[in-house]
């Protein structure tokens, strides 16, 4: 019996994002499931992988994966990543990139309207303002309405935090090309990363992925997620990962942390710290990260800001960018 191909779901409205360890992915009776030898059990166990309601799926440890499965998530437009454990970081060296399905009907409307703008460095700066725009603007809504958040002291009202949102607003207003408006998210992730160190009881917090700590490293666990999430945004719309805004020219992946830094600082950072504060293991982590992404529909604002970016760039007259 021919296995059907899955029905469609809005890559905007699906609910998962999966990491796999220690397990091979494979085609049964025509589901992509995932087998793990149980430990006192004479047969496996099989867990079955929702494609048609997944966005991506990083293979981490000792995993492997078929053709069949991979042809079967490819026709659901499922991005594949491999990684090391605990899903970061990923196996293409120090870029963000993903196995993505090979279908010829993405739309072209989107990346037509992204070159429009993007080989004019004036015009990409003004797109770049209008992602840090949006960036503050989703942390506000966020933390202005996440109990959990509130509770360990991420509220929006606080004063030197709004101090801190209207000086980044500020810089990124005056800055004149892309490394001044870079220089500035640096100074906005130390306030912020200072002021969760503080709220959760972590004191002297210095941002290093190569550190062992718990906050440094469900930050960088937390940040894939929101990675495999940009890079699904950026497929479907058909937009290559290579024409960032932000991150200069010289890094492939450049686009997706772009994206993935539209909801980091709303959702993952605060996430991380109250994590590391109380203790949670990996997985649990993990559990609260997807739970939080999908409650504030971190994806679909991911989705809305890219499309608004392409039309604000098509929009903007030749030879002159817009105030």
């Amino acid at each position: 019996m021919q296995s059907r191909k899955p029905r469609e779901i809005l890559h905007s409205k699906r609910g998962n994002l999966q990491y796999l360890e220690h397990c091979r992915v494979l085609v049964k009776e025509g589901r992509v499931l995932f087998l793990r030898a149980e430990k006192g059990q004479k047969e496996n166990a099989y867990w079955n992988i929702p494609v048609a309601n997944t966005t991506a799926v990083l293979l981490g440890t000792g995993t492997s994966i078929t053709q069949a499965a991979v042809r079967m998530m490819a026709e659901a437009g499922v991005m594949i990543g491999f990684c090391g454990g605990g899903g970061t970081p990923l196996i293409s060296s120090t870029e963000v990139e993903w196995f993505s399905p090979q279908s010829e009907y993405r739309p072209t409307e989107y990346v037509q309207a992204w070159l429009k703008f993007w080989f004019d460095d004036r015009k990409r700066l003004q797109i770049a303002r209008f992602f840090q725009s949006k960036r503050i603007e989703f942390l506000k809504a966020i933390w202005g309405k996440d109990s959990r958040f509130k509770e360990y002291g991420f509220d929006v009202e606080d004063m030197r935090l709004d101090r801190a949102f209207a000086a980044h607003q500020q810089h990124a207003k005056n800055a004149e090309n892309v490394t001044q408006l870079l220089t500035a998210e640096g100074r906005l992730a130390k306030e912020l990363y200072k002021h969760a160190a503080n709220a959760t009881g972590q004191q002297g917090f210095v941002r290093d992925p190569d550190k062992t700590d718990l906050a440094n490293q469900f930050l960088s666990h937390g940040n894939y997620l929101a990675y495999g999430s940009a890079a699904t945004c950026l497929w479907c719309l058909g937009i290559p990962h290579g024409f960032a805004v932000m991150h200069g020219k010289t890094r492939r992946g450049a686009l997706v942390f772009d994206v993935a830094d539209l909801v980091k600082d709303a959702i993952i950072l605060p996430l991380a710290f109250i994590a590391s504060a109380e203790g949670l293991l990996e997985r649990e982590f993990r559990e609260e990260c997807l739970e939080a992404m999908t409650r504030h529909q971190s994806l679909d604002f991911m989705f809305d800001v890219v499309k608004a970016a392409a039309q604000r760039g098509d929009a903007m007259p030749g030879g002159e960018a817009m105030p």
